[in-house]
């Protein structure tokens, strides 16, 4: 897999093809593939059969492309993310037990909250999250927990806007953002009514390690009328939880 006429790398060009995949979008003919990816027919479908040869791309029954297992395996094998979900589990199914809603884990990831994992049941609020799933950092609760504890470069950068609205109550004013972000420092924790649906309020509380870093957020969804205080309680606890086991 030599680098192209174009002077792409191979690097570039495999991650261009692998970012063409979504949470929505998990099946691809190699057509498009090429085609979002920016890539001449030929090249595409020669790249991506070098890539289903190596395991990390896989064709199913109807000749669509899918991310293969090799992917995956190589991705969680040594992954901080995966120490950082396993530790974390037992204490988030403590609080879906006890809230029967969305519970979530998600760290920050270029300038933005990627989810590594989401407890839910039939009967929980709507929520547009999935795991490995991204949202703006000033529109979700997780992602206003991480962003209140990121370095002070990445706060100014989102703070200089645009800040989009993906709802009525999405904060998009720099001067409110920033009070938002130090109320949560202060409170310890973020309450997002509607900021994301206008049906639902995200509550979520900062993970930290045994530095005392903070390195995910952990949140529930749960109706927008609903009452906070025990689940912000049950997330607190779980939290303190989740840093045990990481220093375990």
């Amino acid at each position: 897999m030599a680098n192209s006429p174009t002077g792409d790398s191979v690097t570039e060009r495999l991650l261009r093809v692998l970012e063409t995949f979504t949470p929505t979008r998990t099946v691809q003919t190699a057509s498009q593939i090429g085609r979002r990816a920016g890539l001449p027919s030929s090249t595409a479908h020669r790249f991506i059969g070098e890539l289903i040869e190596t395991g990390l791309l896989e064709r199913d029954e109807d000749h669509r492309i899918r991310v293969g297992m090799r992917l995956w395996e190589l991705a969680t094998r040594s992954s901080a993310a995966l120490r950082l979900r396993q530790a974390a589990m037992p204490a988030m199914e403590r609080v879906q037990a006890r809230v029967g809603e969305h519970t979530q884990l998600a760290i920050l990831e270029q300038g933005e909250a990627l989810f590594l994992e989401r407890l839910s049941s039939p009967d929980a609020t709507s929520n547009i999250t999935r795991i490995a799933g991204r949202l703006p950092l000033h529109a979700s609760s997780s992602g206003l927990v991480l962003l209140a504890h990121a370095p002070a470069e990445l706060q100014e950068r989102i703070l200089t806007g645009p800040l989009a609205a993906l709802a009525r109550a999405t904060i998009t004013e720099p001067a409110a953002l920033r009070r938002k972000l130090a109320e949560i420092r202060r409170l310890g924790h973020a309450i997002a009514p509607g900021y994301i649906e206008d049906v639902a309020t995200g509550l979520a509380v900062p993970v930290r390690d045994a530095s005392g870093a903070v390195v995910a957020a952990l949140s529930v969804v749960i109706a927008r009328d609903a009452a906070v205080e025990a689940p912000l309680e049950a997330l607190h606890r779980a939290s303190r939880d989740i840093q045990g086991a990481l220093q375990a």
